[in-house]
């Protein structure tokens, strides 16, 4: 046990100082550049809590910021530049994304697909959907059906101009990428499209990028116990690269099957092979990270970047986050089909934006296409469905240092769903909408 009681988060609260978030810092940081050896990343964590009890002055405790000099001391000193330096440029890309969020930043963000948004605001306007209070106004006008019927419609226009611009490639495409963060609706709109498609004579085969996850013991983990599935490094990247190549190349390859009840791969397991008449369609999170195709002809590949664009403001003229409502879906979606409670899902959203945060949302700019999956109509039925755990949560997180990412996003969600007209009937929701991925009742399997 430390003789570091505690540690100075950047808010300027106090926590109890834990080993396993230095460890688990530190392997994240092998784990970038290719390493997954956990063993020498706890001994490495202990070298770095010698030196620190080394310095400790009774009563003075470390900030967080000084326990990360000395990891970086730690890493360079003891032979590990390559993970020393990603661990540097991670502290150094978290610094960034903090000063861009002050509040006093003049710059926009450049990963925001500014034209798409644009079109999204103006269908908003249109049908008075830009606003909370516009929303609710037209529901208590007896409007929900037609929202709903609007949305979708606006959807589907977006699926259709996807697959006209698939096939004006198609004489030179070997694969179609559906990518975007967790909950966007890629499952779902993946199997729209290649409906669609279909329907034109085109012939797809399936890659599921799952079942190249390491070994669940390899992944990092918290000190909550929590593991990161979310990091493109959770994923063989390589091997990813090198069979795309050679199925391209219109070569059989073995790939590999993934158990996620023991948490264990498989190597070898299924043949894959795509005709010169086929195209490889692809459903992934990190479709857009550039290790997974990096050998890959951008001629040969069209990329679909999906999100929920909502441009609906609250009540106090801020815009709805649309992590916030990829979340809810996460829950509703998780607490049915994978025995996954959505406190759980709170606690560990944190993970899942610093990833995308990283991994994703800066590539979207790479995408051919960009699909908007966002139904205003879905806020006033999350509203039975959750707000009253928000509030819970919201309630039970105040207060907690270590819960202040779940606390934040409880007290913004509560406030938000506080204020949108309640719906529970969705007997107006398609069968084969891209909400029923996550609310249920779907006519695909998932």
């Amino acid at each position: 046990m430390s003789k570091i009681p505690f540690v100075i988060k950047r808010s300027g609260a106090l926590v109890p100082f834990n080993r396993d978030r230095v460890i688990n810092a530190i392997f994240r940081a092998a784990v970038e550049v290719g390493g997954r050896d956990k063993e020498k990343a706890g001994e490495l964590a202990d070298c770095v809590i010698r030196q620190l009890e080394a310095n400790y002055i009774q009563g003075h405790f470390p900030h967080i910021e000084e326990i990360q000099d000395v990891v970086e001391k730690v890493l360079i000193e003891e032979g590990h530049a390559k993970v020393g330096k990603a661990y540097i440029i991670y502290r150094s890309e978290r610094a960034k994304r903090r000063e861009s969020e002050n509040r006093n930043a003049s710059r926009p963000p450049q990963n925001i697909p500014w034209a798409k948004i644009w079109h999204i605001l103006d269908w908003s306007v249109e049908n008075d959907l830009n606003t909370v209070n516009k929303l609710n106004a037209r529901i208590k006008n007896g409007e929900f059906a037609k929202i709903v019927e609007e949305s979708e419609s606006n959807y589907e226009r977006q699926l259709d101009q996807a697959s006209e611009m698939i096939i004006d490639r198609s004489k030179n495409l070997r694969m179609v990428i559906i990518t975007g963060p967790s909950s966007s609706g890629k499952t779902t709109t993946t199997i729209k499209l290649e409906e669609r498609l279909k329907r034109k004579g085109f012939r797809f085969v399936p890659l599921i990028i799952d079942n190249y996850f390491y070994d669940l013991e390899m992944h990092p983990k918290d000190e909550f116990g929590d593991y990161d599935f979310e990091t493109p490094q959770a994923l063989d990247l390589a091997l990813i690269n090198e069979h795309l190549v050679k199925i391209c190349n219109g070569e059989e390859v073995m790939i590999p099957f993934y158990d996620f009840k023991l948490g264990k791969r498989y190597l070898n397991r299924t043949k894959v092979k795509i005709e010169k008449d086929q195209i490889l369609l692809i459903d992934s999170l990190h479709g857009l990270y550039p290790e997974m195709t990096k050998d890959i002809p951008a001629e040969l590949k069209f990329k679909i970047y999906l999100e929920p664009l909502l441009q609906l403001k609250d009540s106090d003229g801020d815009f709805v986050q649309w992590t916030d409502i990829r979340m809810i879906r996460r829950m509703l979606r998780d607490s049915v089909h994978r025995a996954y409670k959505p406190q759980q899902t709170l606690e560990h959203w944190h993970y899942v934006r610093n990833a995308e945060m990283r991994h994703i949302i800066p590539f979207n700019n790479t995408a051919d296409y960009i699909i908007s999956s966002g139904m205003p109509y879905e806020l006033p039925l999350y509203v039975p469905k959750l707000l009253k755990e928000f509030r819970e949560w919201e309630e039970n997180y105040k207060g907690n240092p270590l819960r202040e990412d779940a606390y934040l996003r409880s007290a913004r969600i509560a406030k938000l769903l506080s204020s949108v007209e309640p719906v529970t009937d969705d007997s107006a929701v398609p069968e084969d909408s891209v909400l029923r991925e996550f609310i249920g009742g779907s006519r695909f399997h998932y």
